[in-house]
């Protein structure tokens, strides 16, 4: 078990400071402060999600601080990604020159992060938490797990997750998830919601996993130590967070 630790020690200190830093904005629980912090995030995010689908455009990054600063005033920021999808659809339509693959970073990983925001807008700081206790326990379960038993390759796209590990990340995740939802919602809605977040993380870090393949890279970026780029690091959470406002939205 000490192995575990000595031989991620880079990845360990970067994981404590970041939760460190996302517990005192937590702590904080402002609006602005969080809209904030998320926008740092998201135009990092944005950026990566350029490199790995090998896109250019100085046009794009404009679009994409228009719409965060919009998400700051606009009551309901879901809805703002469908008025993305129209102008994209209509400029392509107009202009006949358009390149559809512009849309990709908006779909991936703009929306995940607007559920972020919506997540905190509508549920609180409360569901932020429940959130992050949920991907994180499927990260830690899923790691522990596997490195102890696992034996069974889980995915092509993802060799080194194994089936015993991936079950073991989901049942810590309800186990612990579940007992932070419970703040929230009453105890059947919170396990069915922490189940199905922490399913959908595991497809978020699966679906990374896919578009690094694709690139040819082996990592997102190198912003974070030990972890690589911020997609590397909220990739589960990417799923994760509209699963969750899906779900609360559809039990509470």
């Amino acid at each position: 078990m000490t192995k575990l630790f000595t031989d991620h020690q880079e990845r360990w200190m970067t994981g404590i400071a970041l939760l460190a830093i996302v517990g005192f904005i937590g702590w904080i629980d402002n609006f602005f402060i969080m809209w904030s912090f998320l926008g740092l995030v998201y135009i990092f995010a944005f950026y990566e999600a350029m490199q790995l689908f090998k896109l250019r455009g100085p046009s794009m990054y404009f679009w994409a601080l228009l719409l965060w600063g919009l998400a700051y005033f606009y009551p309901n920021p879901d809805d703002l990604f469908f008025l993305v999808m129209i102008i994209f659809g209509g400029t392509l339509a107009y202009t006949h020159n358009f390149n559809p693959k512009l849309i990709l970073p908006f779909l991936y990983p703009v929306s995940g992060i607007l559920f972020f925001l919506i997540l905190y807008q509508d549920f609180g700081i409360e569901a932020m938490g429940w959130l992050l206790v949920t991907v994180a326990m499927t990260d830690m379960g899923a790691f522990f797990v596997g490195k102890m038993i696992g034996k069974t390759k889980f995915c092509d796209t993802s060799p080194n997750k194994t089936i015993e590990g991936v079950i073991g990340g989901i049942l810590f995740a309800t186990l612990f998830g579940t007992y932070v939802g419970l703040y929230i919602a009453p105890f059947w809605t919170a396990l069915f919601v922490t189940l199905f977040t922490s399913v959908s993380s595991i497809f978020g870090d699966l679906f990374e996993s896919y578009l690094k393949r694709e690139a040819g890279v082996k990592d997102s970026g190198d912003l974070l130590p030990g972890h690589g780029g911020i997609l590397d690091r909220i990739d589960g959470y990417l799923f994760a967070a509209i699963v969750m406002v899906i779900t609360l939205r559809s039990f509470l």
